[in-house]
């Protein structure tokens, strides 16, 4: 198994100060989508800056190879919807406190 990572961005940038009903749900199945994949073992670590403007977040998780590691990105219901755009990198993890998952 290999680290990758996604980034997503909100594709609306007022989206983090005043989300729609629809964007409110939709962030609660990328969530809860998230949860699955700790709970699968695949997830690493996920989550995001705390800023209203410019905010990103962040997921680190482990996939066989590439074609993998896209599905797990192109899953994301957020992503999935368009409520956010994510770009997928190759990640290795260098040090990390005992006790992290994948270090």
């Amino acid at each position: 198994m290999s680290h990758w990572l996604y980034r997503i961005v909100p594709a609306r940038p007022g989206m983090v100060a005043d989300p729609t009903a629809d964007e409110q749900r939709i962030v609660g199945e990328h969530f809860a989508y998230l949860l699955g994949l700790k709970e699968r073992g695949i997830l690493i670590l996920a989550g995001r800056t705390q800023e209203d403007v410019g905010t990103f977040g962040i997921t680190i998780f482990e996939a066989s190879d590439a074609e993998a590691a896209h599905e797990v990105m192109a899953g994301d219901p957020a992503v999935a919807a368009g409520v956010f755009t994510a770009s997928l990198h190759p990640y290795a993890v260098a040090v990390a406190r005992d006790g992290l998952a994948g270090a």
